[in-house]
């Protein structure tokens, strides 16, 4: 399997629902995987509840990625989630991404923290809302 990259896990998960949630995280992230974001950690299960709650919110959009590098197993990466939620609202975050890769090419941990720079209040949890 190829390496992922932040774009192509997001666009999966968020954008393309032709695939499942299950679909989309099993061709990016490792069975073990956790995530820390804004200082609370996940584990799989509670990154996939997390996708499908954001999948009842957003209607679309696109990741912007501004810098990314590999080294080995190691990932690093600053990008940009625009989104437009169901309600017709936009929600634009800044995200800055440490991870590790699998062997197989997959996320097997992610630590980001997040920068909301368009939405609402209620916007400010959207890296980890469930």
């Amino acid at each position: 399997m190829a390496r992922t990259g932040i774009e192509a896990a997001l666009n999966d998960l968020l954008f393309h629902h032709d695939l499942t949630v299950q679909e989309a995280a099993d061709r990016h992230f490792t069975p073990e995987y956790r995530q820390r974001t804004d200082g609370q950690w996940a584990d799989r299960a509670g990154f996939l509840d997390h996708i499908t709650h954001l999948r009842t919110l957003v209607a679309g959009g696109h990741v912007q990625v501004h810098e990314e590098l590999h080294d080995g197993s190691k990932y690093a990466d600053r990008h940009t989630a625009h989104i437009t939620k169901k309600d017709g609202s936009t929600v634009r975050t800044e995200v800055y991404v440490f991870a590790d890769l699998a062997p197989d090419g997959r996320f097997s941990r992610i630590e980001e923290t997040t920068l909301l720079l368009q939405g609402t209040d209620a916007d400010r949890n959207i890296g980890s809302a469930r």
